[in-house]
């Protein structure tokens, strides 16, 4: 029999994580930069919690059930989990919280595809109990570092406004809405030619579709609507956001841009990649202010913004562009006990070398070669210098490779 993964899981082997770990070093490094905290939640969180606000469609959760019978899933995403944790376990805190992650998430493969893979792997932030002007651009301006710390070309980012979008949305009768908003998510003019709404409402439809493109001519376009002043005031908020940021990277500004999931209550982005005239979404976020009073004691809201990056992805494109290391790391140094009763020795040289403020990768030879085999292997395995260690600790030093 031949043992493999689960269907939709993967193994990463020592290439696969260098690869994967240069990625993420690089952005921890932004992360902290920025004045960010690390953050790990648990992988399995309770279906409630996950479900909460509904903001999670249960189909996603790859479900599970303790002796306890209570009913728990893998986190398909980190918000939420990291909401849960803020609220019930950071009550004293002092705000704002700046908190990023680095994890994997799993996604049912609830479409039958075979083989889809159902393991992903994330980084992001999560700047929690601010709102406003700054917070959103510090976030914005902070995805903007990611990608240039990654030296990924051929980005940007579009931003819209789920307040907006939401409001927009509400001319439309509540029996036909949700049509209405998958149509515009999935710039389906087919779909809503078909949906029956009067002249009036197909235009407005249309009209949100042509709501993407230049910054000030997509303002200008919905500024001539007939707006509530909580609308207004959104706009304005969208427009200083717009001038505060202009210039410093790609920007396309879609007000039909509507995320999956539904928490989202403000600002929303996505971070889109063209390679060869195809379009690759490596990550998305936006504003949350309410989904933290969900899990609440006293369901007191406290504003949120945050973003997640897809590794994979990043990964795709970087490795087709010979960004990633092609190597693992080589050890520096082979420690070989020369004479009998050496062994001893050898292990305290090599402990000896270690013993540094910057990682020495140093490994014992285990024996049961000649000094030629060991040569041969330190050449094979790109190690630089080889230690012949004598039974009093004295070295014999020679080039490895």
């Amino acid at each position: 029999m031949v043992y493999q993964p689960a269907a939709g899981a993967r193994d990463l082997l020592p290439l696969d994580v260098a690869q994967k770990r240069w990625i993420e070093d690089r952005l921890e490094q932004v992360f902290q930069g920025w004045g960010y905290h690390r953050i790990i939640t648990s992988t399995l969180e309770r279906m409630d919690t996950l479900m909460a606000g509904e903001a999670i469609v249960r189909q996603m959760v790859i479900q599970l059930q303790n002796i306890q019978n209570e009913e728990l899933g893998l986190r398909p995403e980190l918000t939420a989990s990291i909401a849960r944790a803020v609220v019930t376990r950071m009550t004293d805190t002092t705000y704002p919280q700046r908190l990023y992650y680095n994890a994997n998430v799993f996604r049912r493969n609830w479409e039958g595809r075979h083989n889809r893979q159902q393991e992903y792997y994330q980084a992001g932030v999560e700047l929690i109990g601010a709102g406003g002007l700054l917070a959103n651009a510090e976030v914005l301006l902070l995805v903007a570092d990611c990608l240039a710390a990654l030296d990924l070309q051929g980005w940007r980012l579009i931003v819209g406004e789920a307040g907006i979008t939401r409001s927009l949305l509400n001319a439309f009768p509540p029996e036909i809405r949700n049509q209405v908003r998958k149509a515009i998510a999935n710039l389906d003019y087919i779909t809503l030619d078909t949906l029956p709404l009067g002249a009036e409402l197909h235009q407005r439809a249309k009209m949100m579709l042509d709501l993407r493109g230049d910054s000030q001519e997509v303002l200008a376009k919905v500024s001539s609507l007939q707006l509530e002043p909580d609308q207004h005031e959104a706009i304005n908020n969208l427009k200083s956001l717009v001038e505060l940021l202009d210039g410093k990277f790609p920007l396309i500004l879609d007000l039909s841009l509507i995320q999956t999931i539904d928490y989202y209550t403000g600002l929303v982005f996505e971070v889109v990649n063209e390679t060869n005239s195809q379009a690759t979404v490596l990550g998305s976020g936006g504003r949350y202010d309410q989904l933290l009073g969900l899990y609440h004691p006293q369901g007191k809201n406290i504003p949120g913004i945050g973003f997640e990056l897809n590794i994979d992805d990043l990964y795709q494109i970087l490795s087709s562009n010979q960004q990633l290391p092609q190597d693992i790391p080589p050890s520096n140094w082979l420690v070989v006990p020369k004479t009998p009763g050496a062994e001893a020795a050898a292990f305290a040289y090599a402990a000896k070398l270690r013993d540094s403020s910057h990682l020495v990768r140093v490994e014992i030879d285990l024996g049961g070669r000649d000094a030629k085999e060991i040569r041969q292997y330190a050449s094979d395995r790109s190690i630089t210098q080889i230690a012949w260690i004598k039974a009093d600790g004295s070295p014999t030093i020679e080039a490895g490779c």
